[in-house]
């Protein structure tokens, strides 16, 4: 078992020394962050890539946090204690564990070590690899977030864009469990991948648009915003009176309030925390057989800058990981 002892100085880590394109993203060697306080150290086995990643990269998301470069990024993670933050600690050297980091406040997973507060870590799923694992953290609590702010339960209708992505596969899953019907869109190649999630109704957009054939329901979980064909600003007229649309690309519709506010419906963005009990609670239904992560693709560290164009080109099925060390 590694221990804190057996730690190196410096680790191998995937960085950028400036914002920009993705082969902005090339490997170096970075002294290994240091745990204060409750922070854990844990062995980075593997890394979740996510939008956010690749617009804080870009010069866009949480760029104007960076403080300096070399500048190491990504949230998810799923490896291996290293050291926790004292004797009687609940996650001990050795615990297979899983979270979601706060880049750029810290150093992010696309490294061989993390630093990690106590509040964003848990025990990894025993029925994933670590590969699965780290593609569940940021997806999934920002589904599960955005359901919750949705009131979604019993007999609601739900229209979710975007269903196959990272955040949609999670959010078609829960609000199923959860006794919704479940009106999701997608590509024509996701459609029954789609009813396989869980799906009452899939919608193929390039075919249909959502809102000839959808209307009054009770939430719409936004993960496209208008960044393409105005699907945001069509997604009010299909809300029943009182309903609600939650958006998580909050960057995606600077007008989404005051659209909202025009059209007399509740609309709000969305912004994840990273919250261990919470996933705690989707650990349970993934250990369960209720939910279950899809990784779409799998990369090596070296080739973070090519699963970055895969991740831009936006037709991903389900989540990229990074693939840091062995199991």
């Amino acid at each position: 078992m590694e221990t804190a002892n057996d730690v190196p100085t410096t680790m191998r880590a995937l960085v950028i020394d400036r914002t920009g394109a993705t082969d902005e993203l090339h490997l170096a060697q970075v002294p290994i962050p240091v745990a204060v306080g409750d922070e854990l150290l844990v062995r980075v086995i593997a890394a979740g890539i996510n939008p956010i990643d690749a617009k804080t990269r870009a010069g866009g998301g949480s760029s104007g946090a960076i403080t300096g470069f070399p500048a190491v990024l990504g949230l998810d993670f799923s490896g291996v204690v290293v050291s926790s933050p004292y004797e009687a600690f609940g996650l001990r050297p050795g615990d297979a564990v899983y979270g979601m980091g706060r880049v750029p406040r810290t150093s992010g997973s696309y490294a061989e070590f993390v630093a990690v507060t106590s509040m964003s870590v848990t025990r990894k799923p025993a029925t994933l690899s670590h590969e699965e694992a780290a593609a569940v953290p940021v997806a999934a609590l920002t589904a599960w977030g955005m359901i919750e702010l949705a009131e979604i339960g019993p007999g609601t209708r739900v229209l979710i864009h975007a269903g196959s992505g990272g955040v949609g596969h999670f959010a078609v899953q829960f609000a199923r469990h959860l006794g919704a019907h479940v009106i999701t869109t997608g590509s024509a190649r996701n459609l029954d991948f789609l009813r396989q999630l869980g799906a009452d109704e899939v919608i193929d957009y390039s075919a249909t648009r959502f809102d000839d054939v959808v209307t009054d329901v009770d939430a719409v979980i936004d993960l496209i915003g208008n960044v393409h064909d105005n699907t945001g600003s069509r997604s009010l007229g299909v809300l029943r009176p009182g309903g609600i649309l939650v958006n998580a690309p909050t960057g995606s519709w600077p007008t989404m309030r005051a659209e909202a506010e025009a059209a007399g419906i509740r609309a709000t963005g969305y912004k994840v925390p990273a919250d261990a009990r919470v996933l705690d609670t989707i650990t349970a239904l993934i250990d369960s057989g209720v939910v279950r992560p899809h990784v779409g693709q799998v990369f090596e560290l070296a080739d973070g800058a090519e699963a970055h164009r895969v991740l831009e080109q936006g037709h991903t099925r389900g989540k990229i990981v990074l693939r840091v060390a062995a199991a």
